[in-house]
C-alpha cells in the first residue's frame, strides 16, 4: 500500500484561502486515484473531491464546487486541495486518501493520511 502524509490546514477567517497538501511514498502514486475526505465533529466522514490517476478527471461534492480545487503532481508524489472562499462549515479533520479507481465511498479507499485540521472562523 502506499503511504500517505497530510499537510497544510491551519486556522483562517471566512473568506480566506488554504492548500493542503498529501505526500505519498511506498507504492507506484500514479497508479492510484486520490481522494480528499473531511470529517467534523460529532459528524460521519464525507467526500470532497477525487482525482483520476492521470489527473484528468475530478468530482466534487456540491458543498465545494467552485471553491475547492484537487490536484496532483505525479513526478512529486503529492496531491493537493487549493481551498478558496472557506466557510466555518468547512471546518473538519481533513484526509487524503488512495484508491484503485476513483469513488466518492470511504470504504473504496485502502490507504489514509493521518488527517490535518482546517478551522474556519467566522
Amino acid at each position: 500500500q502506499v503511504q500517505l502524509v497530510d499537510s497544510g490546514g491551519g486556522l483562517v477567517q471566512a473568506g480566506g484561502s488554504l492548500r493542503l497538501s498529501c505526500a505519498a511514498s511506498g507504492r507506484t502514486f500514479s497508479d492510484y486515484a486520490m481522494g480528499w475526505f473531511r470529517q467534523a465533529p460529532g459528524k460521519e466522514r464525507e467526500f470532497v473531491a477525487v482525482i483520476s490517476w492521470s489527473g484528468g478527471s475530478t468530482y466534487y461534492a456540491d458543498s465545494v464546487k467552485g471553491r475547492f480545487t484537487i490536484s496532483r503532481d505525479n513526478a512529486k508524489n503529492t496531491v493537493y486541495l487549493q481551498m478558496n472562499s472557506l466557510k466555518p462549515e468547512d471546518t473538519a479533520v481533513y484526509y487524503c486518501a488512495a484508491s484503485i479507481s476513483a469513488s466518492t465511498v470511504v470504504r473504496h479507499y485502502r490507504s489514509w493520511g493521518q488527517g490535518t485540521q482546517v478551522t474556519v472562523s467566522s
